[in-house]
């Protein structure tokens, strides 16, 4: 089968959409199937091209067996609803137009959260009188308003309008969450068309492991509890008031925070460390993928925090996965939804209220004292983790795309 992909995302950038369509697309190549990726030169979120990279008209490459093809689109930091929008609609054009020169394919998916991309999807599956999928990530837009970037307005409500054609026009959707699916059903579109494949964990990479002896030694976490929060520093994660938690525990100095990535919302993290002096506080810059590994090693806790807002209840951040492969126990902080219930159900962690430093606080030493919990959740952590398999979902994925080519 002959796979075509539009992801404004992919490796070497390691955001959750990158990983998660490398991680299944070089499975796919190794069951023998062909797989093209349409993207842009790596960027994110900072807006800054990666080292070795240009931004050219066109750039193919071959990474472990699949077609990469790099179009040229107008780079910005992931800040900005005006520039961001810029950005994501130049690469539906370019995406659109110089994917009507690839071979064509047995079936066209593109992904969210930005629909603009499945836009470019929709279109070059029309052009190439080829079955649409459209893999569905965040319930976009509804998520700019959830961080405030937007309110409700006309353009909102002409977007909300494009997002339902691309969720009609598609022969499959694919959802990364139940409750993304039972949204799409409460707004009328057919129940029989949205399948769930949710995120997972690549657990040939992400195992138990010693702790990284060069980060703990340049970043002094010997003999300290570390509560880390790893990944993308944007709107949505409410990272202000994790720092107002760090504060709550600057006396407990055997627990320390540490955070690694970079976003919208990383110079503000970096700004507040510096004026409430947050000695408790590491700040390490965003890492290349191969990294993660060794950053998650140095974490006893998993911090995954996200603003108070309803639209979070319906999302499952996919950091929770890499945090159970690496039998890492997860403190999440977000509303009350189907992530909260993964936490609870499997028993790898503690939820509390979201935006609420001291209940965060309270969790942090209520694990950092008690080595018997940790073990419990770090056993938990590692068995759920079997149940996300990346290895299972790219099949699953795989199976729906071969339904959809037929």
């Amino acid at each position: 089968m002959r796979i075509l992909f539009l992801s404004d995302n992919f490796p070497p950038e390691s955001n959750a959409p990158a990983t998660r369509l490398w991680e299944h697309a070089t499975r796919w190549v190794k069951a023998g199937h062909a797989v093209t990726v349409i993207t842009c030169a790596p960027n994110f979120p900072e807006g800054h091209l990666y080292d070795g990279y240009q931004n050219a008209w066109r750039q193919v490459e071959d990474l472990q067996g699949i077609r990469v093809v790099r179009v040229k689109t107008y780079i910005t930091a992931n800040e900005g609803f005006i520039k961001r929008t810029l950005d994501y609609m130049s690469f539906m054009l370019m995406g659109f137009f110089f994917g009507l020169f690839e071979r064509r394919p047995d079936v066209v998916v593109a992904t969210s959260p930005q629909f603009f991309c499945a836009v470019g999807g929709w279109a070059l599956a029309v052009a190439k009188w080829r079955p649409f999928v459209f893999e569905l990530r965040d319930l976009w837009p509804a998520s700019i308003m959830a961080v405030g970037a937007m309110k409700k307005s006309l353009l909102i409500r002409f977007l909300e309008q494009v997002e339902l054609f691309l969720y009609r026009r598609a022969k499959r959707i694919i959802s990364v969450t139940e409750s993304f699916r039972k949204d799409l059903i409460n707004r009328g579109i057919t129940p029989d068309k949205i399948v769930v494949v949710r995120n997972g964990v690549d657990l040939n990479r992400y195992q138990p492991q010693a702790r990284d002896a060069e980060l703990v030694t340049r970043y002094t976490l010997q003999g300290k509890f570390v509560a880390g929060y790893i990944g993308t520093h944007g709107m949505a994660h409410a990272l202000p008031k994790v720092l107002e938690a760090a504060e709550l525990l600057r006396e407990r100095t055997d627990i320390v925070f540490f955070f690694a990535g970079s976003g919208a919302e990383r110079g503000t993290v970096e700004r507040l460390v510096q004026e409430k002096g947050l000695h408790n506080v590491r700040l390490i810059p965003r890492q290349p993928k191969e990294h993660m590994p060794a950053l998650w090693s140095v974490c006893d806790v998993s911090l995954v925090p996200l603003r108070d807002n309803p639209v979070f209840s319906t999302v499952i951040p996919s950091k929770i996965f890499e945090s159970m492969g690496m039998g890492v126990p997860i403190l999440m902080s977000l509303p009350e939804g189907e992530a909260t219930r993964i936490i609870q159900a499997d028993e790898v962690g503690i939820c509390v209220p979201p935006e609420n430093p001291q209940a965060m606080a309270d969790a942090i030493i209520e694990l950092a004292d008690s080595a018997e919990t940790m073990a419990r959740y770090r056993t938990n952590a590692l068995t759920a983790a079997q149940n996300y398999s990346r290895e299972r979902l790219a099949k699953e994925m795989l199976t729906l795309l071969r339904q959809a080519a037929d």
